[in-house]
């Protein structure tokens, strides 16, 4: 079983920068498709960012691209957001999750299989 830690949130004020990192305690993330995805407040979970088992591809929200960059250390058993230019409206709680289906960067949240416990992203203006 998949057992993803997210880390790395917390309080930054508009147009600030943080780093989100995500691991496996087992050590088996290397083996996943991994992605980002996001909750504000009664809203819906929606796609940040995504990256392939071989960290070739990557795929980004339309409110994020120019500002988020999705990478992966495989050496490392990590994968990181880094988030720069924060807004108010990136407040949310981040997921990390892994797709153990497909090689390429998925969109979707069905299908991603392993889900991380989220963390918190606030961004003050």
């Amino acid at each position: 079983q998949v057992q993803l830690v997210e880390s790395g949130g917390g309080l930054v004020q508009a147009g600030g920068s943080l780093r989100l990192s995500c691991a496996d305690s087992r050590g088996t993330l290397n083996s996943y498709a991994m992605g980002w995805f996001r909750q504000a407040p009664g809203k819906e979970r929606e796609f940040v960012a995504a990256i392939s088992l071989s960290g070739s591809s990557t795929r980004y929200a339309d409110s994020v691209k120019g500002r988020f960059t999705i990478s992966r250390d495989n050496a490392k058993n990590t994968v990181y957001l880094e988030m720069n230019n924060l807004k108010p409206e990136d407040t949310a709680v981040y997921y990390c999750a892994a797709a153990s289906r497909f090689a390429l960067a998925r969109q979707r949240a069905d299908e991603y299989d392993y889900w991380g416990q989220g963390i918190q992203v606030t961004v003050s203006s």
